[in-house]
């Protein structure tokens, strides 16, 4: 139990930081730590409420490039996706849960690394806006992922940096409140994940706000890439991890 607090912290120390530094991340950072240790109902009820905190503290930043007819679309497409990712959710196995994170950290950041050189999306608009939101959903619905692929998709939009900042933040904070909120009505938060959850905010509170003042003073690009390397080096070992195991069924 000692050895499951420091991951749940360290995890949650590091998650809060990525998430203060670039506006996303908290899931997808704290998930390549504690899918190791943690079983994964409780891992996505620490990656939601996690990233929810950070989301709320870092709500006052993304005032800039607010746009709400540019968002309505994503938040539309992904209150359509959640459900899917909550029925999923109490379904996969350890293994399949594993292979699954690493199988989209492989996939999404080496996209993210390479995705300035990729052609702009110049189609799709809100349709397209709209089913990344889908897509974040679902993931979120899994534990809170719910920035991943609609990051991505507003890098190939070509969207500028306050607006890419605003439009995944207040993505980030509707989903990640319904999700929340459908944890508690669906009994997948219980009392014995209490001392992880008291946990989890101390720890990455502090590091959440550093994050947010090493923003303002260093290259935002030079840091995202050495996380998303750091993810990716993740990816590959869960999934080493996961797949003899899988494929022995």
């Amino acid at each position: 139990m000692d050895t499951a607090l420091l991951v749940i912290a360290f995890g949650a120390a590091l998650a809060g930081f990525v998430q203060g530094l670039s506006g996303f991340g908290f899931g997808l950072t704290a998930m390549a730590v504690w899918a190791w240790a943690l079983e994964p109902r409780l891992a996505a009820v620490l990656a939601v409420l996690g990233a929810l905190t950070g989301q709320l503290l870092a709500a006052a930043t993304v005032r800039r490039g607010f746009d709400l007819q540019r968002l309505w679309p994503f938040v539309a497409g992904g209150l359509a996706g959640l459900p899917l990712g909550l029925w999923l959710l109490p379904r996969l196995d350890v293994p399949l849960f594993r292979a699954l994170l690493g199988g989209l950290l492989v996939v999404w950041c080496p996209l993210m690394l390479m995705a300035p050189r990729l052609p702009r999306i110049q189609r799709g608009g809100r349709l397209g806006d709209a089913v990344s939101g889908v897509a974040g959903g679902v993931m979120g619905g899994l534990g809170g992922f719910t920035g991943a692929i609609p990051t991505l998709w507003c890098t190939l939009r070509g969207f500028d940096k306050d607006t890419q900042r605003a439009v995944i933040q207040n993505f980030n904070l509707a989903m990640l409140t319904v999700t929340f909120v459908a944890y508690l009505a669906g009994g997948i938060v219980t009392r014995d994940m209490l001392p992880m959850i008291l946990l989890v905010l101390p720890a990455m509170l502090l590091p959440a706000l550093i994050g947010m003042r090493v923003y303002i003073g260093i290259s935002e690009v030079a840091f995202r890439r050495i996380v998303l390397w750091l993810l990716t080096a993740s990816g590959v070992a869960l999934l080493s991890a996961a797949l003899p195991v899988l494929l022995k069924r």
